[in-house]
């Protein structure tokens, strides 16, 4: 399990499952992002990317441990949910033993954070008890974008209402959750800030303490060959161009500085710097 200090905070990554994208012309994840483009870039070899060209992405959750506050921002598929992303196969995985052994059982998280409403994100904000889909972390308060909450309600895409109605409403008939604007505050050391693009209510999380800066990025960047390519967008990005722009904005804001970017889809090492690598950039573990 890959942990992080910064500072006062703990970051621990809770990994769910590896997901190996292999490259498929008719359906691709990120279209530019062929086998033979990515030989172009070696330092993603053999970490982010195997010989054959096959991307290497974690479905993972972010665990921060900050001074009197326990916070885990995204809540990766979740078990008992069969979904396309998996085959519409259900998972069955041990996460929540996982998330146990770093000493944060679920019932003592206090704060879970959603950087957007997709399927691999929200997923275990609810767990089965019997026929009824109840909050996994029934002491925690939700936060989940305002912005991202009201585009996702109202939308009726047969891959998407299961995912509201299983993973998202739940914790709202609960109580437990809070709409907040997309700068928001969490604590002394833990703050929103707005990255939109890939969806209109996008949030990333920017985790500071004793002088030391961490960024979760969310899916601002699904995989680090877009830190050498940022105008690489994945299909399902809803806005390509702003994602894109976004993305290159963030990049231009860290490189070459101190701050710890925490991919949330970055496969092992997960964590790293930013640095110029001529007219673009890499990624330095």
């Amino acid at each position: 399990m890959n942990s992080w200090q910064i500072g006062e905070v703990k970051i621990s990554c809770i990994v769910e499952t590896i997901l190996p994208v292999a490259y498929y012309e008719k359906y691709p994840f990120m279209r530019e992002a062929t086998p033979q483009a990515l030989q172009e870039i070696p330092w993603l070899y053999p970490n982010f990317v195997s010989p054959e060209g096959v991307l290497q992405l974690s479905i993972h959750a972010l665990l921060v441990e900050a001074p009197g506050l326990r916070l885990l921002v995204d809540t990766c598929i979740g078990n008992d949910k069969p979904r396309k992303i998996t085959g519409n196969e259900s998972l069955h995985t041990e996460f929540l033993q996982y998330l146990k052994a770093t000493g944060c059982p679920r019932e003592t998280i206090d704060i879970v954070v959603c950087t957007h409403l997709h399927v691999d994100h929200v997923g275990w904000n609810t767990m089965k008890d019997g026929d009824q889909w109840v909050p996994t972390f029934p002491n925690a308060r939700y936060l989940i974008g305002r912005r991202e909450y009201e585009y996702w309600s109202a939308d009726t895409s047969e891959d998407q209402v299961p995912v509201m109605q299983d993973s998202v409403t739940p914790i709202f008939d609960s109580g437990l959750a809070d709409l907040v604007e997309s700068e928001h505050i969490v604590s002394p050391h833990i703050r929103l800030f707005p990255t939109p693009g890939h969806t209109p209510g996008h949030v990333s999380v920017m985790i500071e303490s004793e002088g030391e800066t961490a960024m979760i990025t969310g899916d601002t960047m699904h995989h680090p060959c877009q830190i050498a390519r940022p105008d690489w967008s994945v299909t399902f990005d809803e806005d390509q161009a702003a994602a894109a722009s976004c993305r290159k904005s963030l990049l231009e804001d860290v490189a070459d500085s101190s701050v710890l970017v925490i991919g949330t889809h970055f496969a092992s090492p997960t964590a790293g710097k930013i640095i110029r690598d001529g007219d673009t950039y890499k990624f330095v573990s």
